[in-house]
């Protein structure tokens, strides 16, 4: 299969219609349903199923885009990375993080200025309770969020860290005074919710709706922001999970964050718009698939530390 092929099929099976994959991929429409005809030639099965009104991939073309994306996604990175070698890439590549987290990809910050020293790199701010709004309005060219994260309309690229959470809650709340507690503790108490867009299944994986024995969690002040939730939290009124590394980074004398022994652990990765991808932001996710790990763990909090 040629790479221009390659491209017409993961074209149309993002677009689903001949006539947008032709417009945008800047072929005629008969080029486009030529290649795809040759490739179910040669599987010997249909890529896609075609009626007058939809088109749709088949189980086979969807098991072909998973094994193809990967492929040419590598190719394009590294053809990318070659020529921006070769002549400078330059640019601006605007990238989000959660509060102060910029650190935690310290490495792939530092790698992709190397490849690419004439390109600026700026640093935005996500809020949790609106993760992708930055992405989808062009703010950022890359956010990196916690997973999962199941939008049609945006890839994710390499796990780059992970981030337990800790229980933040006033200093004179009933649980202030235990050295750890569980997420069973959250049926007991209301706790703080996002103000803003986030999907429901994005936000399950910070603060469940359920207990682990089922009890449901009840919802209290409504916050957009970090700064919202801990002046929230502070009140006393109610609690919530917060990343670790927000905790850690934080001494208050009107917060306490205790350890959750079962708390979740959130997964961080790259993310970024399908239509929005350009050679710097290949050459980011190169440069996060190739970063070394963070080995400085003693820097890091653990569920077993406790700040107040």
């Amino acid at each position: 299969m040629e790479l221009r092929d390659i491209e017409i099929f993961l074209t149309l099976a993002e677009e689903l219609h001949f006539g947008r994959t032709a417009e945008r991929l800047r072929v005629s429409q008969a080029r486009v349903s030529q290649s795809i005809k040759q490739q179910e030639r040669r599987i010997g099965g249909a890529l896609f199923e075609r009626t007058s009104r939809s088109v749709r991939l088949t189980p086979l073309g969807e098991r072909l885009r998973t094994r193809l994306d990967v492929g040419y996604g590598e190719i394009m990175a590294g053809l990318d990375e070659a020529s921006a070698t070769a002549r400078g890439q330059v640019g601006t590549l605007t990238v989000g993080t959660f509060d102060a987290q910029a650190q935690e990809i310290a490495s792939v910050l530092d790698l992709f200025r190397q490849r690419h020293p004439q390109c600026e790199l700026r640093m935005r701010e996500i809020l949790p309770s609106d993760p992708f709004g930055g992405l989808r309005s062009g703010r950022l060219d890359v956010g990196v969020i916690w997973l999962p994260v199941r939008e049609p309309d945006l890839a994710v690229g390499p796990e780059l860290f992970t981030e337990p959470l800790v229980l933040a809650v006033a200093p004179d709340h009933p649980l202030a005074g235990r050295g750890q507690v569980e997420m069973e503790d959250l049926g007991d108490y209301p706790v703080v919710y996002p103000d803003g867009p986030v999907p429901d299944y994005v936000w399950e994986a910070h603060t469940p709706s359920v207990t682990p024995a089922g009890r449901p969690v009840r919802l209290g002040a409504a916050v957009a922001t970090l700064a919202e939730a801990f002046t929230a939290i502070s009140a006393g009124g109610v609690i919530s999970p917060v990343g670790s590394y927000s905790a850690v980074s934080r001494v208050r004398r009107d917060i306490t964050f205790l350890p959750i022994v079962d708390g979740p652990v959130l997964r961080y990765a790259p993310v970024w718009r399908r239509t929005g991808v350009t050679p710097l932001v290949r050459a980011f996710v190169r440069a996060a698939a190739d970063a070394p790990a963070r080995t400085d763990d003693a820097d890091r909090p653990r569920n077993s530390d406790h700040a107040s």
